[in-house]
């Protein structure tokens, strides 16, 4: 079978194993899970040999895919996206409610990327990729790699956790000035440090209370999970809420709204933001 697509391996400091180096290289193999699949396939040649999980890259080497056309070809999806800021190496956009950020369905972030990052004019530019997640309910802001090398750093930093996330959500109920909160996640260790920016009265909910929130670490659900815990439910949260606290039909209050992090090419410290929703500016005076 006649390579779909090739790459060459730039000089590199120090050797990388292929399954590590090769997220993003191809249009056809975007994720980590993709590529392993590829790689277990036998789909993936290094200098004409046959890679596996343990192969390894040290710079000059020409890597291959080969895949039938049927399985590459994807098709476009037109789903407009508000670009907050990019550059060659990576793009920030603002995810809405609603769509998942990746996955098995055809209707994901991941797929509308394309269609609204421009591409870069780096040698190792690739398809535009998240390097992080937001829920399908949660609005906000997201990160996105647009060269083979910029996913790899992007994801080094989350990995390291030197990427500042802030959120804010409306939560139910009382609530301390601030707290930390600590309970485990799927059997992790996690931490969420909130802080009570403004409470308003509430004839169905009692008080509702705009929370700033920093996680400390990146579980699923973790900051859902960790309000809920404490007794303050976010507005809209059917998993996680109290059963008949729940507003139904009017999406979850969690905002994704701050990334402060050191550029991994540029080393500049970047700090971007994505403003509240309306729904949160029709609740709190301070945000108007």
């Amino acid at each position: 079978m006649k390579p779909t697509e090739s790459h060459t391996v730039p000089e590199l400091l120090t050797p990388i194993r292929l399954q590590e180096y090769g997220v993003g290289i191809f249009n056809a193999v975007q994720t980590k899970s993709a590529l392993k699949k590829a790689l277990k396939k036998q789909y993936i040649t290094v200098n004409d040999v046959i890679a596996t999980t343990a192969t390894f890259v040290n710079g000059g080497e020409c890597i291959e895919l080969s895949i039938s056309k049927e399985v590459a070809t994807k098709k476009k999806l037109h789903f407009q996206l508000q670009v907050l800021f990019e550059d060659d190496y990576l793009a920030v956009i603002h995810k809405p409610a609603g769509i998942v950020v990746s996955g098995n369905s055809f209707k994901t972030i991941a797929n509308a990327l394309p269609q609204n990052i421009k591409e870069s004019n780096l040698p190792d530019a690739t398809t535009p990729q998240p390097v992080h997640r937001l829920d399908f309910a949660t609005t906000g802001i997201l990160l996105v790699g647009k060269t083979s090398s910029g996913i790899r750093a992007l994801n080094k930093i989350f990995e390291n956790r030197e990427i500042k996330k802030t959120y804010y959500a409306v939560a139910i109920g009382e609530i301390k000035n601030r707290g930390k909160i600590t309970l485990e996640v799927d059997g992790k260790k996690s931490q969420s440090n909130y802080t009570l920016c403004e409470s308003v009265p509430s004839e169905k909910f009692g008080k509702l209370n705009l929370v700033k929130l920093e996680p400390e670490t990146g579980r699923r659900h973790q900051l859902r999970k960790h309000l809920s815990y404490i007794g303050n439910p976010i507005l809209g949260d059917k998993e996680y809420g109290i059963e008949n606290l729940i507003l139904y039909g009017k999406g979850l209050y969690l905002h994704a709204y701050s990334l402060k992090f050191i550029h991994p090419i540029t080393n500049e410290e970047v700090y971007l933001t994505d403003d509240f929703p309306q729904s949160f500016k029709k609740i709190f005076i301070q945000l108007k």
